[in-house]
Order: C-alpha cells, then sequence, then structure tokens
C-alpha cells in the first residue's frame, strides 16, 4: 500500500499547494512509529485498559475481519418486517414478535417486553416455545425495549446483535452462535447448516409460512451496514477479539473540552464529541488482516502464559521455554492513528521535537471522524502525555459529489485533485474549496465553480 500510494497522495498535497516540511514526512508504519504503538498497547495492558473476550463485532463474512466503525458504509435499503406468533408453553397464549432477520430467530434465547407495557404484564416469566427449532425460552422484561417497533415484544439472539447482546449480560442468557464466519449457518442448525445467511433467509420464512406461524410481512426501510472495500452485508458476530475499556480513558477526554483545554470550531460539533463520548463501548482493536501493526502479544505453546512485550520476548518469563508464539491480529488502523500527535515527535523518548512540538496549536479534519480519529487522540495524548495534543479542532465539512452523495470506492465518484488542477490550476481549486460555504458545513463539487474560480483568478493575475 505505501509504495502504490505515499508518492501519490504527497504528489497532490504539493500540487494543491500545501506549504510542509517534506523532510518531516511520516507514516505509520514507520518504524519509530511502530515502536511507540507496541509501547502504548503494553502500558495499556499492564494496567488492565487492554483484554481479550468475547463481544458482538462487526464482521466481514467475505473479507472474514473484524471492523471498525469507520469502514462501514450505511445505505438506506427497503426490505421487511416479518411478523412471528412464538406459542407459550402448554397454553393457547401466544406473543407475536417483529423482526427484520428472520434467519437469527434460530439462536434466539428470549423474548424481551418493556416493563412498562401493560400488553404484556400477564405473560412475564412465562415460557416460550421457539418455532421451527421448539427450544424454551422465556419472557423476560427490559427497558431497552422500544414499545413503539412491531409489537413491542423483541426477539433476543445475544451472538448477533450488540443491543442483543447488552440485554443477555443484564440477564445471564445464554449466547447461541447460528451464523459462522463466512457468513454460512452453522452446524448447530438443523437442516440449514451450510447455507448463506440470505438463502437461509428465504427457507426460515416459507418454513414458518407452512407452519402457520407467519402471521405478517410488511415493508421496513432500514439502514443497512456495508463493509466500504467489497460492499458486502456486515454480519454483526460474536468473537473473541481484542479491547480497549473506554471509559477511564474517555472521562478525562470528555472533562478537557468541558473545562476549554480543547475547544471545537464551529462549537457545534463538541456536541457530537459529548453524544459519542459519554456513551462509549469499549473498542475493539483487533483485525484479521495480513497488514498493519501485529499485536504485541506471545503466547506459551508449553504453559499458555500470555505475555505481552515491547520487543519479542526470547524466553517465556513463567516456565522459560523457547516455544513462543505471537498473536496472528493486527491492530486496527485508527490504534496508531491516535498516536499522531506524540508517536511523529520521537515518543517514548524525550525528544526536542517532542518538547517543542507538543501539543500543537490547532488540527483540521472533517467532521466525520471526530469519534475515529479526533476523540482518540484526545484520549491518548491526555493518558500518555497527561495533556490533550491540540488546543482547538476547527471542523470542515465533507466535499461531496454534484449530487451531494460522499464519495466513497463503492459509488465510484471520487475525484483526483491532479486531473482538476492540470485543468484549470491549484489556485482555481484552493478558492474553490474555500469560498462559499460556511465552517464545518458540506460542499457540491462542481466543475463549473472550478471553471467560474480560474476565470475569476485569472481576471486577479491580468489586474496585478
Amino acid at each position: 500500500w505505501s509504495n502504490t500510494y505515499r508518492a501519490r497522495i504527497r504528489e497532490q498535497l504539493e500540487k494543491t499547494g500545501a506549504s510542509c516540511d517534506w523532510t518531516r514526512e511520516r507514516f505509520t508504519m514507520d518504524e519509530g512509529l511502530d515502536r511507540a504503538v507496541r509501547e502504548v498497547f503494553v502500558r495499556l495492558y499492564n494496567k488492565g485498559l487492554i483484554y481479550q473476550g468475547n463481544r458482538i463485532i462487526n464482521w466481514c463474512p467475505k473479507c472474514k475481519t473484524a471492523l471498525s466503525d469507520a469502514e462501514i458504509e450505511y445505505e438506506e435499503q427497503e426490505g421487511s418486517l416479518w411478523y412471528i406468533k412464538y406459542s407459550v408453553k402448554n397454553s393457547s397464549e401466544y406473543i407475536i414478535i417483529a423482526t427484520t432477520r428472520p434467519e437469527t430467530m434460530l439462536g434466539d434465547v428470549a423474548v424481551a417486553v418493556n416493563p412498562k407495557d401493560e400488553r404484556y404484564k400477564d405473560l412475564v416469566g412465562k415460557t416460550l416455545i421457539l418455532p421451527l427449532v421448539g427450544r424454551e425460552i422465556p419472557i423476560i422484561e427490559d427497558s431497552y425495549v422500544d414499545m413503539e417497533f412491531g409489537t413491542g415484544a423483541v426477539k433476543i439472539t445475544p451472538a448477533h446483535d450488540p443491543n442483543d447482546f447488552e440485554v443477555g449480560k443484564r440477564h445471564n442468557l445464554e449466547q447461541i452462535i447460528i451464523i459462522n464466519d463466512d457468513g454460512t449457518m452453522a452446524d448447530n442448525t438443523g437442516k440449514y447448516k451450510g447455507l448463506d445467511r440470505y438463502e437461509a433467509r428465504k427457507q426460515i420464512v416459507n418454513d414458518l409460512k407452512e407452519l402457520g406461524v407467519l402471521v405478517k410481512i410488511e415493508k421496513h426501510v432500514h439502514n443497512v451496514g456495508c463493509h466500504d472495500r467489497c460492499n458486502t452485508t456486515v454480519e454483526p458476530l460474536l468473537s473473541k477479539q481484542w479491547f480497549v475499556k473506554m471509559k477511564p480513558l474517555a472521562e478525562p477526554a470528555i472533562e478537557a473540552v468541558k473545562n476549554g483545554k480543547v475547544k471545537f470550531v464551529p462549537d457545534r460539533f463538541a456536541k457530537i464529541y459529548y453524544n459519542w463520548m459519554e456513551n462509549i463501548q469499549d473498542w475493539c482493536i483487533s483485525r484479521q488482516l495480513w497488514w498493519g501493526h501485529r499485536i504485541p502479544i506471545w503466547y506459551c505453546s508449553d504453559c499458555n502464559e500470555v505475555i505481552a512485550s515491547v520487543d519479542e520476548p526470547k524466553t517465556c518469563p513463567k516456565c522459560g521455554s523457547h516455544n513462543l508464539k505471537q498473536d496472528e491480529d493486527v491492530l486496527d488502523t485508527w490504534f496508531s492513528s491516535a498516536l499522531w500527535p506524540f508517536s511523529t515527535l520521537g515518543w517514548p523518548d524525550e525528544t526536542e521535537d517532542l518538547k517543542y512540538f507538543y501539543p500543537t496549536d490547532v488540527l483540521v479534519t472533517g467532521y466525520d471522524i471526530i469519534f475515529f480519529w479526533v476523540a482518540r487522540m484526545i484520549f491518548s495524548g491526555i493518558e500518555n502525555m497527561d495533556m490533550p495534543p491540540f488546543k482547538y479542532v476547527f471542523m470542515h465539512g465533507i466535499v461531496r459529489d454534484d449530487k451531494g452523495r460522499k464519495m466513497s470506492k463503492s459509488l465510484g465518484n471520487g475525484i483526483d485533485p491532479l486531473e482538476v488542477i492540470d485543468k484549470y490550476g491549484a489556485d482555481a481549486l484552493r478558492f474553490t474549496l474555500v469560498t462559499g460555504n460556511a465552517p464545518g458545513n458540506d460542499i457540491r463539487f462542481y466543475m463549473e465553480k472550478v471553471e467560474a474560480s480560474r476565470n475569476f483568478a485569472n481576471k486577479i493575475w491580468n489586474a496585478s
């Protein structure tokens, strides 16, 4: 990747007229930065802020890797809402649930209703028989349930939905994985075993019809997350991954903005920052990719000791064995990016650059990465440098295409600035991007605007 794109990115920046000291060019995979990444990981691990555990993560069945939220593009799709009857055990009573994903019902372990919902008061605590499976599942109460969605009764599948996972933890429910990492149905799904998840959906819906428990189907428009690289629909999966405990890191980062140590411009973006940070979940930092920063964890094959080390250990500190194997996963790219303000200056060494340039005055960036980069730089700076990495965060909007769509690989609507510069010049492009728009607002990119900017620039040149 570096060999292919590094020179191209620099060429784009140079031709747009960016005033930079090019001798200070850095890449997050450079040796010094790689050391900083390993150092931070080990420090957080030793403080108990990094752990390995089973949680719901975003999973791409095609690429077979966990994904960060930044790697997911959401698109509005017209789907269906299936209403299914679950019968109460040894009774003529029943409850109807509504779901957008009937294939996951094979992993249901409960049906939840809101404790304020009077419609279901007499059913709470009773046992249901799960259609197609025959498993007994309880009816429980949980305030997570939206009484206005569907019937107000929600199937709970802790292994395949992040909200259900949290409900499951609160009620100590079983976690049943029924979809494999390649998007096919798992061995425990009976006759659906090995089917693609969407083929299984069709068969399950047909079987529910034949069983007489499919009450109705409604059209339902909802947002569907897709991997930005391959456009595959993301699958929420229960998976063993590495996580960062976020609440202890988020609290001082929230306070830094509240007390004015970091200011957002325009200040309305501080509300977005607070909303995310105050409701933050633990961060999944492991990725099943072949390229990136390897997780600095080694496993002893003889005594199963887990070793976190900045440098590769020669022997196991517990049993002295040389039979050590490094974790095969790599870190989320945002983990190394979060350290940028100090890793590029020689940290963990006390360099002159670090003393002189940290913290900087202002960060200029797009509002779409407040969560993924800005917030993570702030808490990483406070955690490792005892102060935020910058004083001001100047937010600009997103440059969209002429139809108002976000530029993306999947849409193929990106614009190479070099092509625009070759045709109209750098001044025309720069003038177009900095005029006619309020700070923090998106801008639609029209070639006609660039042409008008070129004509204006020509008049200025001619007049001077």
